[in-house]
């Protein structure tokens, strides 16, 4: 666990260097077995060290450290249990947030989507840290590796913290270029066909 600890800090300071996330704000989480190693509740992502990182087990039992949990723990928790991820990260970046806060799921408008799974939900909104909420959340993640949480902010999993960290990078880009297209205009929205044509693009030799 100790690597995923190193792990922690590596990719929390680089989400805060990145303005995805602000103070205390967002989480990350890596799963070994059946213990995760998590983000504490009220330390920036920037300051972190690794002895700083709670182990939990997957009943939410802290196993190690000397720190509390972030309270988003049940939402990793409940993701860990319905999916084959091995790592999440949740942030309040920006963009995402105002998709989030405005809109009820953020289209396919270019084809980068599919490496997220296409179409990301916006999950219904519920006070953080509860039941409810991890259940909204992983209701939207089904078939997909990140969503969007209403008025909250964005999660992504992975096989790795970083592939999740990665996705969370694409769910914000997307964000932005939706975001900004519609000060645009009206965004083209691609078709299923043309979504197609990508993966089949992809798959040829």
């Amino acid at each position: 666990m100790e690597e995923l600890r190193r792990e922690l800090c590596e990719y929390g300071g680089r989400a805060a260097a990145l303005g995805l996330v602000i103070g205390t704000s967002g989480n990350l989480s890596a799963r070994d077995g059946d213990l995760v190693a998590v983000t504490p509740s009220g330390v920036a992502l920037d300051r972190l060290r690794p002895e700083d990182c709670p182990i939990v087990g997957l009943d939410g039992r802290v196993v190690d450290g000397g720190l509390k949990p972030s309270s988003e723990t049940p939402m990793h928790l409940a993701l860990y249990a319905s999916t084959g991820a091995r790592a999440i990260v949740h942030t309040h970046s920006i963009f995402a947030t105002v998709v989030a806060t405005t809109k009820t799921e953020l289209p396919p408008i270019h084809y980068n989507a599919l490496l997220l799974g296409g179409t990301v939900r916006v999950a219904p909104y519920a006070t953080y840290g509860t039941p409810e909420l991890a259940e909204n959340v992983r209701l939207a993640l089904e078939g997909r590796q990140a969503a969007l949480m209403a008025s909250h902010g964005g999660v992504t999993i992975g096989a790795t913290l970083e592939q999740a960290f990665e996705a969370t990078r694409l769910l914000e880009w997307l964000c932005e270029v939706y975001v900004r297209a519609l000060g645009v205009g009206s965004p083209h929205v691609l078709t299923e066909e043309q979504l197609v044509a990508v993966i089949e693009r992809a798959l040829s030799p």
